[in-house]
């Protein structure tokens, strides 16, 4: 029986019970209705405390078990209502603070294509993913993703295969070529030809990879487990005291009634379910109150560099002319020739220049997959592949990144290099982290380490690991989770290509809901919205929660240890101090609603003040 389901039997017995005693007044039927209730529900409870025992876990049931024990054979039988309902409630209360949520989350798993378009002699139709053979003929669409590994048939594009790789690296491929599920088409359509069914593509095969490592989750104690040992030590030697000196049984379930582990119980997941809400309400969905313990102790973050601390759209990096040209001219005739492309590339050089200084183009031609060519003031202008505007010099022998060429009346005149753009806010972020006490700051790339170089000295970052393929990025995350020193690790990325290493973190944070699928699903937190500025907010939101939580739970503590000395002196009867117990739940809770409040400076709070 699941823990909701308990609730509302014991809330059903109970009422069942007051009816007994106060309607029928039949005391001794309400009396045998509470202790079958009483009975069952410990059994179920210690089995699962001997569940948790073997896990080389200990938690707060023992107390509670003795707490109901206690109270049903000395006959305090409406004692043990009370601490039933608050055990009961406090685990529904749990349970649902780890799925608060798993709504927002289907809704935001379903990006993923699942229709393929298939070609049936001169027809195309629209089939599921699941359904596509080896040897299908496919249409994949300008902007869409390729549903599954394929072999380019006809057409010639250029795909976005940073999703799996981490290279914002644009590739060129034609017939023959091989397409990889999950890549993005570029500005044609190309048909492909299946060599993989959909769960055997290059997608699947890292979703696959995420399964793997969530089978290897890390170990965590929760946070009213950390206070169980010496909250029940110090509950049974009052208790035993009492009993010793009293030689009453009753004050021994008297003490343990007032002892009852509810503000551990409550406290706790009321915190961690208020700050899960108040990190919804800021564009943050956190999928558990674990992953709030977790994140709000975190010691290291590591970060994917494209799409995450990059915006993952290619800009101008560099332009190299050939005399006599400039480099302005050069931009101005590459962007006049290419400003009505629809081409990715194109549009990033039209946003290199004014508007006003394009210049007007006549005799347009593109050639798909080569370049084009155009008439601008009067020259005769071709942007595109070196093949295509016959480039024989060795001008670009050192270059290694995406370029194109370009040549004023077939002689060439320069080149230009395109680079992915840092996000303005990122350096902020690195900043802020720092700030707030972390200072193992990573960067974790497919991207060459020149580049990752470059770019993680600009925005602050402490290391930086180059030319990291899925499977090395989870070996880096494994290596540096052995450190204990530098845990719990946290991993932040975007892509298909970073789900498994999500998923091997203590903490995997995905960005933006518009991001991959599997990313998502292998994520402990999703950063709603495209922007890395609400880590350092989400971050700030976990240790305020966890502060409160502590609070919550330590004035529990030290009201129950009070109450428990005033009852090992027996002037409180049992029932007397299960009422007692509601008033230290409702200080307990009404603390730690303070959770879901807004804060004000959220870079004040240090990883040593929670």
């Amino acid at each position: 029986m699941n823990h909701k389901n308990k609730l509302l039997t014991v809330l059903v017995v109970s009422g069942i019970a007051l009816f007994l005693q106060f309607g029928l007044h039949l005391a001794l039927g309400a009396q045998i209705v509470i202790t079958a209730i009483g009975v069952i529900l410990t059994i179920s409870m210690f089995l699962e405390m001997v569940k948790t025992l073997k896990s080389g876990k200990y938690g707060v049931d023992l107390l509670a078990i003795t707490a109901v024990v206690a109270t049903l054979a000395t006959g305090e039988y409406w004692a043990a209502m009370i601490v039933l309902i608050m055990l009961t409630g406090g685990d529904s209360l749990e349970d649902y603070a780890a799925n608060i949520a798993s709504r927002e989350l289907t809704e935001l798993l379903k990006n993923n294509p699942s229709t393929a378009h298939l070609k049936q002699g001169s027809k195309i139709i629209d089939t599921s993913v699941k359904d596509v053979q080896v040897d299908d003929v496919l249409i994949v669409k300008p902007g869409e993703i390729v549903p599954v590994d394929g072999q380019i048939l006809e057409g010639f594009s250029e795909f976005d295969e940073s999703s799996l790789t981490g290279e914002s690296v644009l590739v060129q491929k034609s017939v023959n070529d091989t397409v990889l599920s999950g890549s993005l088409n570029g500005g044609n359509s190309i048909s492909i030809r299946a060599i993989k069914t959909a769960s055997n593509s290059q997608y699947q095969t890292i979703v696959n990879l995420v399964k793997v490592a969530r089978t290897h989750p890390a170990k965590f104690v929760r946070l009213a487990d950390r206070y169980a040992v010496p909250f029940t030590l110090i509950a049974y030697v009052i208790a035993g005291i009492a009993w010793f000196y009293s030689k009453d049984p009753v004050r021994f379930a008297q003490v343990l009634v007032v002892a009852s582990p509810c503000p551990l119980i409550l406290a706790a997941p009321i915190a961690l379910v208020s700050g899960m809400s108040n990190a919804n309400r800021n564009g943050v969905l956190i999928k558990n109150g674990t992953t709030i313990e977790k994140f709000s102790e975190a010691k290291s973050i590591a970060f994917d560099k494209t799409g995450t601390l990059t915006t993952g759209n290619l800009s101008v990096e560099e332009v190299i002319p050939v005399e006599p040209f400039s480099e302005k001219e050069i931009l101005q005739y590459a962007a006049s020739a290419e400003q009505f492309s629809n081409h990715i590339l194109a549009r990033s050089l039209v946003q290199s220049v004014n508007h006003s200084d394009l210049l007007d183009a006549s005799n347009i031609q593109e050639e798909t997959g080569l370049g084009i060519s155009a008439i601008v003031n009067q020259k005769t202008i071709k942007v595109g592949q070196k093949k295509f505007i016959n480039w024989d010099t060795q001008l670009d022998s050192n270059i290694d990144t995406t370029a194109i060429y370009l040549s004023v009346n077939d002689a060439p005149a320069g080149i230009i290099t395109f680079k992915d753009r840092i996000r303005p806010e990122s350096p902020k972020v690195i900043s802020s982290l720092h700030q707030q006490g972390i200072r193992n700051v990573w960067m974790i790339s497919g991207d060459r380490q020149k580049t990752v170089d470059e770019i993680g000295a600009q925005i602050g970052i402490d290391q930086k690991y180059g030319d990291c393929l899925p499977a090395q990025k989870i070996e880096l995350i494994q290596k540096i989770s052995k450190d204990k020193n530098l845990r719990p690790v946290v991993m932040v990325g975007d892509g298909v290509n970073d789900a498994p290493s999500l998923a091997t973190a203590d903490v995997g944070i995905a960005l933006g809901a518009e991001g991959e699928n599997a990313a998502s699903e292998a994520a402990d937190i999703v950063i709603l919205k495209n922007n890395i500025a609400k880590i350092p907010e989400a971050l700030a939101i976990s240790r305020n929660t966890m502060k409160i939580a502590k609070q919550s739970v330590l004035i529990g503590i030290f009201i129950c240890t009070f109450l428990m000395l005033i009852a090992s002196s027996g002037i409180i009867p049992a029932i007397y101090g299960a009422m007692l117990q509601e008033v230290v739940d409702t200080v307990s809770i009404l603390w730690a609603l303070r959770a879901h409040r807004q804060l004000k400076n959220p870079e004040s709070l240090q990883l040593n003040q929670i």
